[in-house]
């Protein structure tokens, strides 16, 4: 936010904006950063929320995971780590980008994230809900 005042203030020495007009965008951006900083201070419920993987092959090989967000970035790196080594489970994690949905749960999306479906009838689905 400091710098975000300092342009403020150097706009009002250049002459491109009044103090009264530069006074109101230095209070809006104090306001902002009040109001994000009570939406920290308060749990989330995204943290309560579940991550639910789904892989449906053509081969009846069926795999569901529901996840609380909570653990979810540990238990992804080690889980993709651990299925990509066995042979029966390396196919279909091998094109699962983890960082993908990784950086999604750290932006606190909401709803079907990843959707794969193969030539040979196998599919793949991330929700968080």
């Amino acid at each position: 936010m400091k710098e975000e005042i300092a342009r403020v203030l150097a706009m009002v020495q250049e002459g491109k904006i009044d103090a009264d007009k530069g006074s109101e965008l230095i209070q809006v951006l104090k306001e902002k950063e009040e109001a994000g900083s009570k939406l920290a201070g308060k749990p989330t419920k995204y943290v309560d929320k579940t991550l639910k993987v789904r892989v449906v092959s053509a081969e009846n090989d069926n795999v569901t995971i529901n996840l609380p967000v909570k653990l979810i970035k540990a238990v992804l790196k080690a889980g993709h780590s651990i299925a990509s080594s066995i042979p029966q489970s390396e196919k279909y994690v091998k094109d699962l980008d983890i960082h993908l949905i990784i950086e999604a749960i750290e932006n606190e999306l909401d709803g079907q994230i990843v959707d794969v479906k193969s030539a040979n009838g196998d599919t793949v689905s991330v929700i968080i809900e």
